[in-house]
């Protein structure tokens, strides 16, 4: 029995790397894996002894459905338009393409949206109601499926990268900054913004590490503040540009972090499941939910910022008394990932 795993893998972003390796562990051994990949030498690193397809070909993942026994759509918010349309049709076209086909299809850590435009919601809704099961990863996608009345089985579970293995938390003096750019920031914003990690990073930090979470889109935010002339000047001398290479660099660079301060939200979590003090910038909704269901300390970038109020705020997480019950917590309830995608393999391999 063979399974094809559809995400955004393969394409330098570390979150989804993380989604991966839990996905693939997830899965029963007597089934072998077919991953959809843009950079399949970045997923063989990952996942040794995967096979994969280009998934930038969407004839060639149609294709690859021809020699899979299910389909498998793993982890992220694939069925969404914000993004673009044109995303969202390659994803609806492979649904569709697996219904004709007869191939079961399992949506795993699944986030619903944002669906911007009615006919998206129309597609999706349709398409949804020929799959086999499903595990929601927040309140939000489950709360909409229901509101369509969707009859299939589904569970939700927080994140499934809540699973993900780290090291234990071991303190340090780095300051860490997983960010990305935001349409909700203008130059004042980001102003405001600098300015708060300026002073923050004034006493006592050794560096501030701009870590890009995500190579293709996050490595030119530095470069664009520093053109507009946003960045204090002791913020710039004391900072560092590093782009995230792997996903045990990363981990071993928030072990030894004094506060990580993220945008993207895998970078919260798998620094959060480390024990390393974490703090949330919000400019989505599903950054806002893992934050909230963490109790970490949160800012939505929607709302007006205030300089004194984000450097109180990320001196109290610095100080903190940790208390690591919450996410362990969250690792065990997101187990219910695995329990469905489990369940539903063995019956196909019955």
């Amino acid at each position: 029995m063979s399974v094809l795993l559809c995400g955004y893998y393969g394409e330098h972003n570390l979150g989804d790397d993380a989604l991966l390796q839990v996905l693939v562990s997830q899965i029963p051994c007597d089934w072998d894996l077919v991953v959809t990949a843009r950079d399949p030498d970045a997923v063989q690193d990952l996942v040794a002894g995967v096979s994969t397809v280009n998934r930038r070909s969407l004839s060639d993942t149609i294709q690859a459905l021809n020699h899979v026994d299910a389909l498998v759509f793993g982890g992220g918010s694939l069925l969404q338009d914000g993004t673009s349309f044109k995303s969202l049709l390659y994803y609806l076209v492979l649904l569709w393409s697996a219904r004709f086909k007869r191939i079961p299809i399992l949506l795993w850590g699944q986030g619903l949206g944002p669906l911007h435009h009615r006919f998206s919601q129309v597609l999706v809704k349709h398409t949804l109601s020929g799959v086999r099961a499903v595990s929601w990863r927040d309140p939000g996608s489950m709360g909409l499926a229901q509101r369509w009345g969707l009859n299939v089985p589904m569970v939700m579970g927080p994140d499934p990268v809540w699973r993900h293995p780290s090291p234990a938390w071991k303190g340090g003096d780095r300051l860490i900054l997983c960010w990305r750019p935001t349409r909700l920031l203008d130059s004042r914003g980001w102003s405001v913004l600098l300015e708060a990690v300026d002073r923050l990073s004034s006493s006592g930090c050794s560096e501030v590490i701009w870590l890009a979470f995500h190579a293709d889109q996050d490595a030119s935010l530095w470069n664009e503040l520093r053109s507009r002339d946003l960045i204090p000047d002791g913020l710039c001398r004391r900072s560092v540009q590093m782009q995230a290479d792997s996903l045990e660099q990363v981990q071993t660079m928030f072990s030894e972090a004094s506060l990580v301060i993220a945008m993207r939200l895998h970078a919260l979590i798998l620094a959060a499941t480390a024990g390393c003090p974490t703090a949330a910038l919000s400019y989505d909704p599903k950054v806002k939910a893992a934050a909230q269901l963490a109790a970490l300390p949160l800012v939505d970038l929607n709302n007006p910022l205030n300089a004194d109020q984000l450097n109180h705020q990320w001196q109290s997480a610095m100080t903190a008394q940790r208390d690591g019950s919450q996410i362990q917590q969250l690792k065990r309830d997101a187990q219910l990932h695995q329990i469905m995608l489990v369940e539903e393999l063995e019956k196909l391999s019955a």
